[in-house]
Order: structure tokens, then sequence, then C-alpha cells
């Protein structure tokens, strides 16, 4: 049987699609390889007799249609999205674009695709969202969120996965199209491409460079280990229950400066010659709206799939720096399609 995943050259996507290969999957992955697809993610996999790669973007409703149509998969994936905040906050209209019109046009023909199959067929089928903790907004420095929190989505990117969200359940509810959703919190891991905060810090400090840290700091975020969101995702596909809603965190909340001075603690040991880095910490103009704090209860899926992360915060972004350390070659080819600069300042002085 067969998959697709949209995004596939992103970071998750791109994470995914190694792990389903890898378990003798047949995969095809879908990405427009915008600035952050990239298909140096997919090397380990791109050639294998189950891989099929397709450059497409899902605003196109009739190479979406005949994708879906040449494959026959059983589920889809749906990681492709715009998924930067300060990007959303500079071109609000290309995450519209993207991650609502996109998701609704991958929807039509996905329903399309559904209605065509037999009854074991229509059964099998799953479509699944994959969104973002981001839509239910900040909170404060108590409770989590869970799968019944009330969506206040306060960027222009959270907004369009809310409001894509709302279209895939619309989707189910009103067509019977089998869906699901997922709402993840801050990813990490190898392949992350350098604008999010942990590549950034860790390229930066490699080259010496300032490490721009928002406002005080003082933001939390909840750290999961992309192998570990793989896992769920995979769970929610094969064994989640229609029309849910699944969240997934990794149980590793952290402010922003402590984990900029923990990584600066791992390139300490790994590179002594640039120590400290901590000297080169600089603090910023704050994002605009920048939410306080996430954190994720993720009870349901680990009662009802048995999911729970593997990997704890301190271990898993040594292993993570490891990998950008040995990995400089990636590096400079990604940073050359982004010089690290600021992005997001909404035309602030």
């Amino acid at each position: 049987m067969t998959v697709i995943v949209t995004g596939g050259a992103g970071f998750i996507g791109s994470a995914l699609v190694r792990a389903l290969v890898a378990d003798g999957e047949r995969v095809v992955t879908v990405d427009m390889l915008t600035y952050a697809g990239n298909l140096d993610n997919l090397a380990a996999v791109f050639s294998d007799r189950n891989h099929v790669f397709v450059r497409a973007d899902i605003c196109d409703s009739a190479a979406m249609a005949a994708l879906l149509a040449a494959h026959t998969p059983r589920a889809v994936y749906h990681l492709a999205a715009e998924s930067h905040v300060d990007r959303s906050i500079d071109n609000p209209r290309r995450c519209i674009e993207t991650n609502l019109v996109g998701t609704a046009t991958l929807l039509e023909a996905a329903l399309a695709y559904w209605r065509s199959l037999d009854c074991t067929g229509r059964q099998q089928f799953r479509f699944l969202q994959v969104s973002t903790d981001e839509v239910y907004g900040g909170l404060s420095l108590t409770g989590r969120f869970d799968a019944d929190s009330r969506y206040c989505p306060t960027s222009p990117y959270s907004a369009t996965k809310a409001g894509a969200d709302h279209l895939v359940r619309a989707w189910h509810r009103t067509f019977g199209l089998p869906t699901l959703v997922s709402h993840c919190s801050n990813n990490y891991g190898p392949y992350q491409f350098p604008e999010k905060l942990i590549p950034l810090m860790v390229l930066n400090a490699l080259a010496g460079e300032p490490l721009p840290v928002y406002g005080e700091g003082a933001n939390i975020r909840d750290w999961l280990h992309v192998d570990d969101h793989v896992a769920a995702l995979r769970a929610v596909v094969d064994r989640g229950r229609v029309g849910d809603t699944y969240l997934i965190g990794g149980r590793s909340e952290a402010r922003n400066i402590d984990l900029v001075h923990a990584i600066c603690r791992v390139l300490d040991a790994r590179c002594p010659r640039g120590a400290p880095h901590a000297r080169l910490v600089a603090f910023v103009a704050d994002r605009p709206g920048h939410d306080v704090r996430y954190a994720i209860d993720f009870g349901k899926i680990e009662r009802e799939l048995g999911w729970r992360p593997r990997f704890d915060l301190k271990s898993g972004l040594a292993a993570t720096i490891d990998w950008y350390i040995d990995n400089q070659e990636w590096c400079r080819r990604a940073s050359a399609v982004y010089g690290r600069q600021r992005l997001g300042l909404a035309g602030a002085p």
C-alpha cells in the first residue's frame, strides 16, 4: 500500500518519509521545493524502489487529483505548509495561500478520490492534518493544552493553521471524509531549516556570530524530537479514531534563554576553541505578538494509542548539535538559501 506525504522534503516531512521507507512502506513525497524544501533531506531514500518524488503545488487542483488517481494511497499525511511565524508576519498572503487554499484544494481532491474507492478502500483511507499547538494561543505559567482547548491563534501562521484545521474537520463532518488532526509542540532534530531557534543558534555559534534571543528569552516552549513526532503521526494514522484530535508533546519545557545556554554548554564541550559560546548571546527586539508559553497534555495519545516520547531534551539536544557539527555541507547549502538574517519585525523600527 502507498502513502502520500505532502511537504515531504521539509524537516518533519522528510523524517516521516525516511522512517516510512525504512519500514518498507511505498511513499510518494510531494513538495513544491520552496525555500525550506530540500532534496538533500531525502538523499537516504531518494533512489529507493519504494520512494517516488513528485514536485507539485498543493494549490494545483489538477495536479492533486492526478497524483491521487495515479498512486491510489491508503493515507495522506498533510504536512505541506508555510511554517515559520516570522515569515508569516512578513508575508501573510503566502501563508494564507499555502496553508488555507492549499489545504482546501487537497481536501477537494482527496474527497473525490475517496468517493471513487470501493467500500474496503473507503474504510481504510485516512487523511491526517498535521497542525501545531500554536492554534491555541499562549498559556500563562500554568496549565497545558489538550484536545478540548479553545482556539485563539495570535499570528498569521497560527491563524491559517487554525483555519485549515477547521476545514479538515468540516470535510469530515459534512462529507464523511475520514480525517484526523494532530497538534505538536516545537520540533527539533537533524535537517531542521536554520531559521528555527536551535539550528540558528548552533550555526551562528559555530560561525562566531551573535545569538539573537527575542525579548528577555523568557518565552517557554515544549520541545519534541522529530523522530518522536514521526512515531506519533504514524500511530495516529494507523490506530487513531477517525474525526479525533491528538496532541503530541515532548514533556520537555524550557525557557528560550535556558535552551540557548544549554546549546552553548554542549558547544563549549564539542568546540572548546570558540568557548565560552554564551558570550555571543545578544538580546533583540521581541517578536510581535510573541506567546508566553506553550505546553502539551498528551495523555490522550498515550492512553489510546500507546505512544510516548523516547527522547529527553538533554540527550536529544546534544545529538542534534552533533549532527549539525558533522554535516557542515548540508548546513552550508541550507544557509545559502537563507542567510540567518532577522525576519518578522512587522515594520518595527
